[in-house]
């Protein structure tokens, strides 16, 4: 592959390659790869996106698609960490996952008398760059409805499966010929637009004609002015957003020591301030508020609710 190409673990450019009518087939193969079943048709059902607006929560960024058995599947790209508790732990992240799923899965058209055991299957498969499971060294995670205490399956009716892309260290020393196919998609998604690793990307792109497609696409897109302008735009708007959130943080761990908020010096060199989540976003939504930030954009750097943010407005000096 060339230089200058454009991420494929950017959640746009991975829509975008692999919702082209012509990449079909790829997409095809990378679900074989993911359920280890042979796909011999597709439907995508959201191919859509949006030619100006880089606000990532104006479009949906994910791969709806069904392939010919009636099997749902949602696959996505998580490209930026979503804001977490804790990020050992990213709950948030898992209840994007459960939240699409179930919407997916009970979204199913009823045809005539309808039978809840013959649902079509739903598939919840995120790809992501950074750790969701930062104590585990497998990087394919795959999970369904079980028992707890013996394991026994109680429906196959859903599936969720995470990828993280940040755990191929290991896939990078074998032999090409030994990767499995989602292994070499994996590669071909952290690593095609990394000069560093051009020679294994190609020799994973020349070992299935898929990733070839993949790899072809991914050179129209990265070639497409407009999609680069587009990608700068919401790389710096990102970065803006990031910038903005540590600012406000910042801020909040100031205030929140000026007013004596902290439960300790033991607990404040360990939080920060001392206070948990809420308390951290409150003084965060307390030092927006104070320099006149509309309560809109709060809510995107905390986790309050609109009301909350209203009753702080009011209580403000």
């Amino acid at each position: 592959m060339g230089a200058d190409i454009l991420p494929p673990s950017d959640d746009r450019i991975f829509k975008l390659i692999l919702t082209k009518e012509e990449a079909k087939p790829a997409l095809m193969d990378l679900i074989s790869a993911i359920t280890g079943r042979k796909v011999i048709d597709v439907v995508v059902r959201n191919s859509e996106l949006l030619s100006q607006d880089t606000k990532e929560k104006d479009e949906r960024l994910d791969v709806n698609c069904r392939i010919e058995d009636d099997t749902q599947f949602d696959i996505e790209m998580q490209a930026h960490r979503i804001a977490e508790d804790s990020d050992d732990d990213p709950q948030n992240l898992k209840g994007k996952g459960v939240l699409y799923l179930c919407d997916l899965h009970s979204s199913q058209p009823a045809r005539g008398v309808k039978r809840y055991d013959k649902l079509a299957q739903t598939w919840q498969v995120t790809f992501c760059t950074y750790p969701v499971f930062p104590h585990k060294k497998e990087f394919v995670h795959t999970f369904s409805l079980r028992n707890d205490k013996d394991n026994e399956l109680l429906s196959n009716a859903i599936r969720v499966v995470y990828v993280e892309l940040s755990k191929l260290q290991d896939v990078l020393t074998k032999p090409v010929e030994e990767m499995t196919d989602l292994e070499k998609w994996a590669i071909f998604f952290r690593y095609a637009n990394i000069p560093k690793y051009r020679s294994v990307v190609n020799d994973v792109i020349e070992s299935k004609e898929a990733l070839d497609m993949a790899s072809e696409l991914l050179m129209s897109v990265s070639q497409d002015e407009h999609e680069r302008a587009l990608f700068r735009s919401r790389r710096m708007a990102e970065t803006d957003r990031m910038s903005d959130l540590a600012t406000v943080e910042d801020r909040g761990r100031r205030r929140g020591r000026q007013e004596g908020i902290g439960i300790g010096r033991k607990e404040g060199r360990k939080e920060g301030v001392g206070i948990g989540r809420q308390e951290r976003d409150i003084e965060i939504a307390k030092a927006m508020l104070a320099d006149g930030e509309p309560i809109e954009k709060i809510m995107r750097y905390t986790l309050l609710a609109k009301s909350e943010i209203e009753k702080l407005r009011i209580q403000l000096p």
